[in-house]
C-alpha cells in the first residue's frame, strides 16, 4: 500500500462552532491504482485529499505515506520533512492552474527545480512531458496564449516533472467542456497505465469517476465505497 489512513477526523473551528470534515475515514490506496473521490459540495472531499496529499494534517487518526508514518497520536513529522515527502513522492494538480502568466510553458513545466536545489529538471524531461500532454508546440508559448484544456495540460506536466509516485488532482477538469474534460481523463488514465502512477482525484463528473478503478463517496465527513 501506498497510501493507509486509520480512523482520520479533521476538525475547523467555525466561531462557537465545531465542524467535523471528516469522520472516522479509514481507506487504504494501492500502488498504482486510480481512485474518484465524489460527493456533494462541502462533504469533505477536498479536506480528505489534501490531508493524503500531506497538504494538511488531521486533527486524529493515523496517516503513513509509502511506509512513513505522516500523523499518529496527535502528533506530525517536521515542516521540513514533509516538504521532502511531498516533493519526493507527491504532484498535485487543481481545478486552478496556477500557471505563473509571465513564464513561458517550458518555464512553468520547470517551476518545481527553481523551490528545490536536490532537483534538476532536465530538458529531455521537460521534452517527454511536452510530447507525451500534446503541449509540445507551446513550449515558448505564454499561458495567456492557450486554451483551458492546454494550460491544465501544462499544469499536469509540471506536476509529473519530479516523477512523483502519487498525482493528487482536485476537480482538475472542472473548469473545463466536456471535450477537454475527456481529454484530460484519457490522459491521466493513460498516465496511470503507462507510468504506474497512483492517482486519487476529486471530481463531480460522474463518468470520469466510472472510468476509475475504485470509487469512493463521501458524505458528511463519511466515507463509503
Amino acid at each position: 500500500m501506498i497510501i493507509t489512513a486509520e480512523h482520520l477526523s479533521k476538525i475547523y473551528r467555525r466561531g462557537n462552532e465545531d465542524v467535523k470534515a471528516l469522520n472516522d475515514v479509514s481507506l487504504q490506496i494501492e500502488r498504482g491504482e486510480t481512485v474518484a473521490v465524489v460527493g456533494p459540495s462541502g462533504s469533505g472531499k477536498t479536506t480528505l485529499v489534501n490531508i493524503l496529499g500531506c497538504l494538511d494534517n488531521p486533527t486524529a487518526g493515523t496517516l503513513t505515506v509509502d511506509g512513513t508514518t505522516i500523523f499518529k497520536d496527535g502528533n506530525t513529522l517536521s515542516e521540513k520533512k514533509l516538504t521532502l515527502i511531498r516533493r519526493k513522492l507527491f504532484g498535485y494538480v487543481f481545478q486552478k492552474f496556477f500557471l505563473i502568466p509571465t513564464l513561458t510553458v517550458r518555464e512553468n513545466i520547470m517551476l518545481p527545480s527553481v523551490f528545490d536545489a536536490d532537483f534538476t529538471a532536465d530538458e529531455q524531461r521537460v521534452s517527454e512531458l511536452a510530447e507525451m500532454l500534446g503541449v509540445a508546440h507551446r513550449l515558448n508559448h505564454l499561458p495567456a496564449e492557450l486554451s483551458g484544456g492546454e494550460m491544465q495540460r501544462v499544469a499536469i506536466a509540471r506536476a509529473l516533472i519530479g516523477k512523483p509516485q502519487v498525482l493528487i488532482a482536485d476537480e482538475p477538469t472542472g473548469n473545463l467542456d466536456s471535450k477537454r474534460t475527456e481529454e484530460i481523463k484519457e490522459l491521466l488514465l493513460s498516465l496511470n497505465k503507462h507510468e504506474n502512477l497512483t492517482i486519487v482525484v476529486v471530481t463531480h463528473n460522474l463518468e470520469f469517476a466510472k472510468s476509475a478503478g475504485r470509487v469512493l463517496t463521501i458524505s458528511d465527513g463519511r466515507l463509503t465505497e
